[in-house]
């Protein structure tokens, strides 16, 4: 197993004190964060993208870029790009050159996005998400891929002999497709043969099994070697305590104030947006959140590994509003008690092909 950390730069006050830190100051936590997780020895780094909320990731290609600065090794992911309402020509374009600024670490996880407003903002359909997520990532393949593009679509002017620059570091970077409620990515993930992200992040774990199960089964009809199926796996926040009871006692309050905070009643009853487990208990016996003792997240990481046979697990220590000294003590205790035991349990090429 790969281990990832995911930021979406969340900016809502602190659930239980009302804090809240200025931009500046929580763009800088994150780059903090970055760092530690890349000396802990985690694989992988990412970064969100959300155009609507009390979010800070609008931007992420210009986080990224600020973290390839201040690190070396760590993979620099997005989670996800939402390829949909941009341009591929200019998505092309910027992930290219951070790719070149950090000489072949970045990877792109594309999706629709998890936010409802942000088709509006950008002018377009959203009845229409399927059939732009499907044309503009096909392009920004052809442009990673190809040099004097000839291409003409639905959604943006055609275009004519178009080589973007620069070019990827060493080739075109690896494109994950993210999959939270839909057939449709792992439909088109499949079809190219490119890896799964599923959010595993709301939902009960039999609503992403069967993304993943469809996945594969299509992955194998469309003629790709089945070994060659990548999938990575989310997660809904990280709390790590001595034991189980510690866990209860400690962060009960914190989790349910940030599930109140968070709930939107406007998208009630609709798939992948407000989380079923509303208290504590629920999350730690049924939920994709991994809050318990180090042997409790063990075990649920490995539950989900029987079921997804995920080679990247991503963990979110920012999701309830702790401090930056907070975050980096949880992911510290996951890469000392949890990482090495689910490493020997699930062993994977993932990044050594």
């Amino acid at each position: 197993m790969r281990f990832q950390v995911l930021s979406l730069i969340g900016h809502a006050p602190h659930p239980l004190t009302g804090e809240l830190p200025s931009p500046a100051d929580r763009l800088e936590q994150v780059l903090a964060v970055g760092e530690a997780a890349e000396r802990l020895g985690f694989d992988a780094y990412a970064i969100g993208e959300r155009h609507a909320g009390p979010f800070l990731s609008s931007s992420p290609s210009v986080v990224l870029g600020a973290l390839a600065a201040r690190t070396s090794r760590i993979r620099l992911l997005t989670g996800v790009t939402v390829v949909a309402i941009l341009d591929p020509v200019r998505v092309a374009e910027d992930y290219a050159t951070l790719d070149q600024l950090s000489r072949g670490r970045v990877e792109l996880v594309v999706g629709k996005g998890a936010e409802a407003g942000h088709f509006d903002l950008f002018g377009l359909d959203e009845k229409r998400q399927w059939d732009l997520q499907r044309e503009k990532y096909e392009l920004l393949r052809r442009l990673w891929t190809e040099e004097g593009v000839d291409w003409e679509g639905e959604f943006r002017p055609a275009l004519r002999n178009v080589t973007t620059l620069p070019r990827p570091y060493g080739g075109p970077p690896r494109i994950w497709h993210g999959s939270a409620t839909s057939l449709d990515s792992p439909e088109l993930a499949a079809r190219h043969g490119d890896p799964l992200f599923t959010a595993n992040a709301v939902q009960p774990r039999e609503a992403y099994a069967r993304l993943v199960a469809h996945y594969r089964e299509k992955f194998e009809e469309y003629g790709h070697d089945p070994r060659h199926a990548r999938v990575a796996a989310g997660s809904g926040g990280l709390l790590i305590a001595d034991t189980a009871e510690q866990a209860v006692s400690r962060y009960k309050d914190l989790y349910e104030a940030r599930v109140r905070q968070s709930f939107r009643p406007e998208l009630q009853g609709r798939a992948g947006y407000n989380t079923p487990y509303r208290t504590i208990e629920e999350a730690i016996a049924g939920g994709p959140q991994l809050i318990g003792s180090p042997q409790q997240i063990v075990d649920k990481i490995l539950g989900y590994h029987e079921v997804y046979r995920h080679d990247l697990q991503s963990v979110t220590v920012d999701a309830f509003g702790q401090s930056t000294a907070e975050q980096i003590e949880t992911l510290e205790r996951f890469a000392e008690e949890i990482a090495p035991v689910v490493r020997e349990e699930a062993p994977t090429t993932l990044w050594r092909e």
